[in-house]
């Protein structure tokens, strides 16, 4: 392909699109904007289709189609900082299902692509992983697993797995919650954050099983004072440095305090595994998944914000005013981030699904959760977002549940489409089409997901 200005040639439009974005919206889209004559054609010849909704196509738009490269086999002896293959790399861990996307060997973390989220509870196979150190060794006897709450309390409380199950069995609790970590999202941003570049797969909603933490403040008597949690595990520090911790979050009292943040201790109803922070951890659902503290050993109640690792600067912190992306922050612009943000996805088709010639109805379905609120509406589109149409969207199990979406969705013709979906919550705020307010760690980006289909 070549541009008749520049003399330039790329062998295909992926390839020009990588090389200068601005130079392909010129060549493709023309000088005005619209898609036709050889961009379309090459548009079309990239995404293996005539595309019926091409007028309706925004300039400068990359299609679904290529934006997501074929997984690649992980390669376990790769240094995490060995120059990646041409796809994402496929975790093989013990227990865990084929195709979980590897992002990083050092600390592990993966994510669960949107099609196997499908699940209305999410199995131990398919659920994300996400570390900030080391995996400690495991234990043999979980039972005898201490953690202990103490600080801004009348009496430090210091409990073994074993004692929480049986003295608190009257106050054990299950609920269906979301798991998130707080960068879902991040690799919509442009320029590019810091951290792994998630897509929406690290999310999963499991049935915890556990004891509130406000029954367990309350028996150590929470004093006036109280005003922030800090939160402790056993994971080791990546340098190996016993003083170092490698992660240390905490919470408003009044989040510790609802029957939904609980201390928990098994997982869709067995012993919570050992690579999701077992014997015991926190669950804090709604927010980001660094609070929900694996292998718990301490919570420390404070009577000021907490300050430890994972707590300032831009960690785990949005911008208050929009900042310039890529530019200078400012600390004095950024707060903690508290609850979530609105989010849907497709799980039934993935990114790049084929159907048969003819086919003019599909039945879909996703899921869509949105913090400590709830999701009041999600719509589809297929037309670029020229049209919507409203999607029937279940009730939550329970607070902290995501919300399950079907729709039957109806093409006019056979070539390439892309199925959009975008939620709304309680408060009518609606999904972004791009992700919007940039911030150096790319926390908060949830735009709308897409998902190419070709006909015939």
């Amino acid at each position: 392909m070549s541009d008749k200005v520049t003399g330039q040639t790329e062998r295909s439009i992926e390839e020009l699109y990588g090389r200068d974005p601005e130079r392909a919206d010129a060549v493709i889209f023309g000088r005005r904007g619209v898609l036709q004559g050889a961009g379309l054609a090459a548009m079309g010849a990239a995404v293996g289709g005539a595309i019926p909704f091409s007028a309706q196509m925004p300039i400068g738009f990359i299609p679904a189609a290529m934006a997501q490269a074929p997984a690649a086999p992980a390669a376990p002896s790769a240094p995490a900082a060995a120059a990646a293959p041409a796809g994402p790399r496929i975790l093989e861990f013990p227990g865990k299902a084929n195709g979980l996307l590897l992002l990083q060997e050092r600390p592990l973390v993966a994510e669960t692509p949107e099609h196997m989220l499908d699940d209305q509870t999410t199995p131990f196979d398919k659920f994300f992983v996400r570390n900030n150190g080391q995996v400690p060794d495991p234990v043999a006897n979980p039972d005898a697993w201490r953690f202990r709450i103490d600080g801004e309390v009348n009496t430090t409380l210091e409990l073994t797995v074993g004692e929480l199950k049986s003295r608190y069995a009257s106050a054990v609790t299950r609920g269906f919650y979301q798991m998130e970590c707080g960068g879902n999202g991040r690799s919509q941003f442009q320029p590019p954050a810091r951290g792994n570049q998630w897509g929406n797969g690290a999310i999963g909603v499991a049935q915890w099983t556990g004891v509130p933490l406000r029954v367990l403040l309350q028996a150590a008597g929470v004093k006036p004072s109280a005003i922030y949690t800090g939160q402790y595990g056993a994971d080791p520090h990546l340098s190996g440095d016993a003083t170092r911790v490698s992660i240390s979050r905490g919470m408003p009292m009044s989040k510790a305090m609802v029957d939904t943040t609980i201390v928990a201790f098994e997982m869709n109803g067995q012993p919570i595994p050992h690579i999701h922070g077992g014997p015991v951890r926190l669950i804090t659902p709604g927010w980001a998944g660094s609070l929900s503290t694996k292998w718990l050993t301490r919570i420390w109640i404070r009577d000021r914000v907490h300050d430890g690792d994972g707590m300032m600067g831009t960690n785990y912190r949005v911008p208050i005013l929009p900042m310039i992306p890529g530019g200078r922050h400012d600390d004095a612009n950024f707060k903690i981030m508290e609850s979530m943000f609105l989010r849907s996805i497709i799980s039934s088709h993935q990114n790049g699904t084929r159907l048969a010639a003819g086919t003019r109805e599909l039945a879909i379905r996703g899921a869509a959760w949105a913090g400590d609120l709830t999701v009041r509406e999600v719509h589809t589109s297929i037309d670029f977002g020229q049209t919507w149409q409203r999607a029937e969207v279940g009730a939550p199990r329970n607070q902290h549940d995501w919300q399950r979406w079907t729709q039957t969705i109806r093409f006019p013709s056979n070539g390439y489409f892309e199925v959009w979906v975008r939620g709304t919550d309680q408060n009518g705020v609606m999904q972004p089409h791009v992700a919007a307010n940039w911030n150096p760690q790319g926390y908060g980006a949830n735009s709308l997901h897409r998902v190419a289909m070709l006909i015939g």
